[in-house]
């Protein structure tokens, strides 16, 4: 079990169908048998555990995080709860700026539903599906990546499993968290999820179109965002109706630019096989 969240979060096999679509089992941890009056000796153990499984997970992190630098890749973490509006906002996405432009790793814990919405819009995608998993981790994007194969220059969006507790923790290698919020849920969802939205370079308010007809503030759920989070970016976006996304739009097309002017700027360093610049 997963010592963060409880899910089996360690996915040491995975087998893939053909339609693409992954799946990851997990195999169990060792267990750790304690008397009933040996309480703290556990808290001990688990924290140790905790550790121990966010060490590994930033470590194979930092391995991707270098190979999509030494690609010219940006890789966005997708975040938000179910029903957000992730996958109708990719679709919409990938229309808006081409299929070249961007590929997808799906995360869902069943189904290759969304991979099936995705390949339909145009854009090549890997499905991943997590079992009891409640989040993608860098081992799994590792895979991904690899057989995803990103040109130079475009983005990889990371469509995380609906959760705004433990994909917050993960680490994926990425270098932009996106969170989708929206106006079908509570615009306190900032305060009461404050690591989600602290982890955050974007918040995307969704559903703007529905407004008239929910009780959700956007004012105020921004407001919330910038309260635990006081430097994170905020856009209010219909991914449905077309409205504000030109300005979601001209964000992701800012952060491939300055991708590439990073590119630019590398320089080749003696000891360094990537070559990039420090």
């Amino acid at each position: 079990m997963c010592a963060i969240c409880g899910c089996d979060g360690h996915h040491e096999h995975e087998h893939v169908h053909e339609d693409g679509t992954r799946h990851a089992h997990a195999h169990g941890q060792d267990h750790h048998h304690h008397d009933h009056h040996d309480h703290h000796h556990h808290h001990d153990d688990h924290v140790d555990l905790e550790a121990r499984v966010l060490a590994k997970n930033d470590a194979l992190a930092a391995q991707n995080a270098e190979w999509l630098a030494h690609r010219g890749v940006l890789a966005l973490n997708l975040m938000g709860a179910p029903g957000c509006g992730k996958t109708t906002l990719l679709e919409r996405t990938i229309r808006a700026l081409g299929p070249q432009a961007l590929s997808v790793i799906e995360g869902d814990q069943a189904t290759a539903n969304d991979a099936e919405r995705v390949r339909a819009a145009g854009a090549a995608v890997i499905q991943v599906n997590t079992g009891t998993g409640c989040h993608l981790d860098a081992q799994m994007v590792a895979r991904s990546l690899r057989e995803l194969a990103p040109r130079p220059g475009t983005a990889v969006v990371i469509e995380n499993v609906g959760n705004l507790v433990c994909p917050a923790l993960f680490k994926l290698g990425e270098q932009r968290r996106v969170v989708v919020l929206s106006a079908a849920e509570g615009d306190d969802k900032p305060l009461k999820y404050p690591h989600m939205f602290r982890a955050a370079d974007l918040v995307l308010i969704n559903k703007v179109d529905l407004l008239a007809h929910v009780d959700f503030s956007a004012e105020r759920a921004t407001a919330n965002a910038r309260a635990v989070n006081a430097a994170v970016e905020v856009l209010h976006v219909s991914a449905r109706s077309g409205a504000g996304m030109d300005a979601w739009y001209r964000w992701l097309r800012a952060e491939l630019e300055g991708l590439r002017d990073r590119g630019e700027r590398r320089i080749e360093r003696p000891g360094h096989p990537l070559g990039v610049e420090r």
